[in-house]
């Protein structure tokens, strides 16, 4: 866990996190319910849940209450966000959403998209895990063409907060690949595609670029801030990946990739924020490969990012990483914790 760094701030204490899971039922083997509990978040975003609302396990999120889209592909993908409060608004680009209250038990999420009555909170008789809601009104932006594809993936989901002005958004870009000039089977590990991982990633930047500043304006126009957390998958400078030498052609690291984050933060728009408050420092790395020594000796990168709008980014206290729990990893990835005063 890196050290805390104090900036100023007034306002009401918000801790925040964003980690892929890589699948809850793993996670949740290693030790995930009790970082749940000790951590004391406000708010948790979650990447790649994998797992389909017959088999979330009961009790997967602990205390909280919970917006998902699982997506439509079982055991792929997979976003949340945890909150303490049920959040007055869910959004999904697929049209369909899950609201869990805590202990895991459903919570019909209302046609119009707003959240539950207060006769819906809490754990139903039956302990039973939720089932997917059709929701009508999905967003409150045109979602753009070019995501049209990826809407059933369970790759993006937003609520509003009740207890703070503040919308917060999960999202899991896809991983990618090389472009076909790139392409060399002796150094892959997936068969060569031509391009076509490649190829969707790029689109899917490209369109979430246009949706990104729809919804964060229309947050702003709400009166609200707008924070959207997530695996990128994209190391944005050379601080942000130890190897960054011999990874200047693999993907994550690609120049157009990286070109295209920067082109997503401005001081008007939206800031890096852990990079606000670690300037200097190589890191803090987000995710380790489980082969070899990567974890041991930090050789990570930092692809899980919290990316806030100005004035929420100045009320930023101290962020950290959480690398282990009782000694054991989560993930492949680490949860990313930042405490905000909202």
């Amino acid at each position: 866990m890196t050290g805390p760094v104090a900036v100023s701030g007034a306002g009401t204490p918000l801790r925040i996190a964003t980690v892929n899971i890589n699948g809850i039922r793993a996670t949740l083997r290693r030790g995930f319910g009790d970082w749940l509990h000790e951590r004391g978040c406000d708010v948790i975003a979650l990447q790649e849940v994998r797992a389909q609302a017959d088999k979330l396990p009961a009790g997967a999120f602990g205390e909280y209450h919970a917006a998902l889209d699982t997506g439509s592909v079982p055991g792929r993908n997979g976003v949340a966000v945890l909150t303490r409060q049920p959040p007055p608004a869910v959004r999904t680009w697929s049209g369909a959403a899950l609201l869990a209250g805590p202990s895991a038990s459903g919570a019909e999420l209302p046609a119009s998209g707003e959240g539950p009555s207060a006769s819906d909170e809490g754990p139903s008789a039956q302990g039973e895990t939720p089932l997917l809601t059709e929701v009508p009104a999905a967003d409150r932006v045109v979602l753009p063409r070019g995501l049209r594809p990826f809407a059933d993936q369970g790759r993006y989901v937003e609520v509003d907060l009740a207890e703070a002005p503040v919308t917060i958004a999960s999202l899991y870009l896809p991983k990618g690949g090389l472009p076909a000039e790139l392409q060399r089977p002796e150094r892959m590990r997936e068969a060569p595609d031509g391009g076509a991982r490649y190829a969707r990633k790029m689109a899917f930047m490209a369109a979430f670029s246009t949706y990104l500043a729809r919804t964060r304006r229309a947050a702003a126009a709400a009166g609200r801030e707008f924070l959207l957390m997530g695996d990128m998958n994209i190391a944005h400078t050379r601080q942000d990946l130890a190897a960054w030498r011999r990874n200047q052609q693999n993907d994550g690291f690609l120049p157009e990739e990286r070109e295209w984050f920067g082109q997503q933060l401005g001081p008007r728009t939206l800031v890096d924020v852990v990079r606000s408050l670690h300037p200097e420092e190589d890191g803090p790395y987000s995710w380790w490969s489980w082969l070899g020594q990567s974890f041991a000796k930090d050789a990570g990168w930092r692809i899980d990012y919290h990316l806030a709008t100005p004035r929420l980014a100045r009320s930023a206290r101290w962020a950290a990483v959480d690398r282990e729990v009782a000694g054991t990893r989560l993930s492949d990835h680490a949860p990313v914790v930042v405490e905000y005063r909202a």
